[in-house]
Formats: C-alpha cells, structure tokens, sequence
C-alpha cells in the first residue's frame, strides 16, 4: 500500500504556512515604511541644508556690508536681528532632521524585528516539515511490516490448506 497518508499535523503546517505568508507580507509592508522614512529624511536634511545656506549667505551679506560702507548702526542691527530668525530656522530644521532620523532608525527596528519574526516562522515550518518526512518514513515502515505479517499468514495459511489438502488426498 503506497497511498497517501493523513498527517496528523496538516492542519497546523498549513496555519504555520499562513503565518509565514504573513510575515512576509509584514517584511514587506515594514520595507514599504522604511523606504518612505528615508524620503522623508532626505527632505529634511534637504530643507536644513537649505536654511544653513540661507544663514550662511545672510552672514555673508552682513560681514561684507560691515566691510564696504557700515557706517548705518540700524541696517546692521536689523540684519542681526534677521540672522538670530534665520538662526532659529535653522535650529527648527535640525531638530527635524534628528526627529526624522530617529523615526528611520525605529522603522529599520522594525523591519528587522520583522525579519526575525519570519525567520522564526520560516523555521517553524520546517520543522514540522522534517517531523512529517520522519513520520511519514515511520508510517510506510509499519505498513510495510504489517502487509509483510499479513503475507506471511497468508502464506502459512495456503500452506496448512495444502498441507491438509494433501493429507486428504493421502488419506
């Protein structure tokens, strides 16, 4: 008998597959956010590089005003007053950037505690897969055996029969 066997834990190697798919489906998802968390990031160290280049060019402006014709105390003390705002930008920029980097490292946890969690259901799977390789190899040893048993009664019996047939004859 070579039919196919009933596997006591089919139905849990199936729950087990489903979970995997569904890790799977949550490393995608995990990837998907992580991806938009680095956009994101790029964003703000762009606007930051921006606001630095504009206090940067501010700067400039004033050092080159105090250098040609300084002489007006008010035009310098309003452009100050323009560089502490553009200075201000710029620190509202970096915190920005430090809170998108923040976010980027906790989606890149995330994605790797995915990747653990999958890996586990990966493993799961494939242990139930090698117990039902090993039953299975289990299962055909005893059906051997048994149909071996049935064989030889069968056996034995055909040769009682003839034996006595014989006896019958003889006799």
């Amino acid at each position: 008998m070579t039919g196919p066997l009933d596997y006591p834990l089919a139905q849990v190697l199936e729950i087990k597959k489903r979970r995997v798919d569904e890790a799977e489906k949550l490393v995608r998802e995990k990837r998907e956010l992580l991806k938009k968390e680095q956009e994101k990031l790029l964003e703000a160290e762009k606007q930051r590089d921006e606001a630095k280049d504009h206090q940067q060019a501010k700067l400039q402006q004033l050092r080159d005003y105090i250098d040609t014709d300084g002489m007006n105390p008010d035009k310098v003390l309003q452009m100050k007053v323009y560089l502490e705002l553009v200075k201000e930008k710029l620190a509202v920029e970096e915190q920005k950037v430090l809170k998108q980097k923040e976010n980027v490292q906790t989606a890149e946890k995330n994605l790797e505690d995915a990747i653990e969690a999958k890996r586990q259901r990966i493993f799961e799977v494939d242990k139930i897969k090698m117990h039902r390789e090993e039953w299975e190899k289990e299962m055909r040893k005893e059906l051997e055996l048994k149909e071996a048993g049935e064989m030889d009664e069968i056996g034995n019996i055909m040769f009682l029969k003839k034996l006595r047939d014989t006896k019958e004859l003889n006799s």
